[in-house]
């Protein structure tokens, strides 16, 4: 029979350094504890949205590697006109995506609206801007963009929630430098990644139109002015 006023044994008590992996088992599961169920949610949702779309997201980086290739190389900006409508997607891309240098994306739409048909040319900035304005929208979703205390921002996403096509429709036709926290608040409230694209695509093919054929008149005014 054992006696309680006996001294404990050493070996009631083991020493935990003799079993490491239980430790680093338990410590592991304490820093998981730390998470709510929200922040799980979010993670598997982010986990998610990525598998489901890494395609697409491989496909873009490699049309924007690609263009900022022929851009910087000096094949784009040397001889623009040698690339049509391609030139064109180009240029769109990179003047929605390319912040620290400024590219002049906008005159050179309304210039080729002059020589090339204006409708595919708006077609061209329908497809090319909209590729340019996805990092936004990634890093609202995955919660990197910060912006939270900027008073237009909360603003924004409160008409997100309540007409977020619109607003993006809004958005993509007006030459708005504002619309990167339109597209932070569009995944910082998960709207449908397909209909973002949709959105920006219809919203840019109209400004597109509008510039393109804006240089294509401006041009006939001028011959009609000078030759008569």
């Amino acid at each position: 029979m054992l006696d309680p006023r006996a001294s404990p044994s050493p070996l009631d008590f083991p020493n935990p350094s003799l079993y490491p992996f239980n430790e680093k088992r338990m410590s592991e599961n304490d820093e998981g504890m730390d998470l709510t169920g929200e922040e799980v949610t979010a993670q598997v949702k982010k986990g998610r949205w990525i598998r489901r779309h890494w395609v697409s997201l491989v496909a873009i980086i490699s049309i924007l590697v690609f263009s900022a290739g022929i851009y910087f190389m000096g094949g784009l900006s040397g001889d623009l006109w040698g690339y049509g409508y391609l030139g064109v997607f180009l240029i769109s891309i990179l003047g929605s995506v390319v912040i620290l240098v400024p590219i002049p994306s906008l005159p050179v739409v309304f210039l080729m609206g002059m020589i090339l048909n204006p409708w595919l040319v708006g077609l061209m900035v329908g497809l090319g801007e909209p590729i340019g304005e996805i990092p936004p929208y990634i890093a609202g979703y995955s919660g990197r963009a910060s912006m939270e205390k900027r008073r237009f921002y909360v603003k924004l996403k409160d008409w997100m929630r309540r007409r977020g096509s619109l607003v993006l429709f809004f958005f993509a036709w007006t030459p708005n430098p504002a619309f990167d926290l339109a597209g932070a608040a569009a995944g910082a409230l998960h709207y449908p990644f397909w209909k973002y694209l949709l959105m920006l695509f219809l919203g840019k093919t109209v400004k597109g139109w509008i510039i393109a054929f804006a240089g294509y008149w401006t041009l006939r005014l001028l011959l009609h002015f000078l030759i008569g």
